[in-house]
């Protein structure tokens, strides 16, 4: 059969890979080429297939990512009235990705369309067990403030730990359960593993790293803002907006 592709005759080579990494493949089999093979006049060769479709991908990921962050940030500020505490909630999305780096390179799984996914559920899962946190965090320290009387540095810091404690059987149970649901998918070798692989493996990772950052790193934030709007008398002001 002869075919052609914008009126000029065309020939397919099929290659059958035993690595998922179609970028890695493609930069070193495309030096080969540029340096020993020599083409006559007319002719030009193009890569296709699992890596074209790759690179759209990943086109649009670039757009997509900086759109979930932002409509994240733009949920959280709209949910807590504050920038401060919207930025401090978006830090676990990236505490939270160094364990997903971490695991994706103990498993020796590249950047991919795949990858980038569970990134992305990762993201939302570590915001949201941020949310939670402080909505614990709010409510321990209004319960201090419908006491009526002066607050003190002392008062927030017990206010953040109260918060912190009340908050850690549900997030320990919402990372046991996300875990343990995940995890055995990194040793199966069934059909449409190789796909759902690099997908939990980020998610694993993150998880237990945000589990850090939400514990203690965010209760520390929280304290150091409330501290400092208590010095600064808007505290008062802060609760009521929340």
């Amino acid at each position: 059969m002869i075919r052609d592709e914008d009126g000029a005759l065309t020939g397919y080579v099929y290659l059958d890979l035993k690595t998922k990494d179609y970028g890695g493949f493609v930069d070193q089999a495309d030096k080969l080429l540029r340096s020993k093979l020599e083409l006559p006049a007319g002719y030009t060769y193009r890569w296709a297939g699992a890596y074209e479709f790759e690179l759209h991908a990943k086109e649009r990921l670039k757009i997509i990512l900086p759109v979930v962050f932002f409509v994240i940030f733009l949920l959280l500020y709209m949910v807590f009235k504050s920038a401060a505490e919207a930025a401090v909630l978006i830090f676990p999305t990236f505490y939270a990705m160094s364990g997903g780096l971490i695991l994706q390179w103990m498993l020796g799984y590249n950047f991919s369309v795949a990858v980038w996914v569970g990134y992305i559920a990762l993201f939302g899962i570590a915001v949201e067990t941020g949310v939670v946190m402080v909505v614990y965090l709010h409510e321990a320290l209004e319960h201090r403030l419908a006491i009526g009387t002066p607050l003190t540095d002392e008062d927030v810091e017990k206010a953040a730990i109260e918060g912190a404690v009340q908050r850690l059987r549900p997030k320990l149970m919402t990372v046991t359960a996300v875990i343990l649901s995940l995890a055995p998918i990194l040793w199966e070798s069934g059909i449409g593993s190789d796909i759902m692989k690099p997908i939990a493996a980020p998610i694993v990772g993150g998880m237990i790293t945000s589990t850090i950052h939400v514990l203690i790193l965010v209760p520390v934030f929280f304290f150091l803002m409330k501290r400092r709007a208590l010095r600064h008398g808007t505290l008062a002001k802060q609760a009521k907006q929340t």
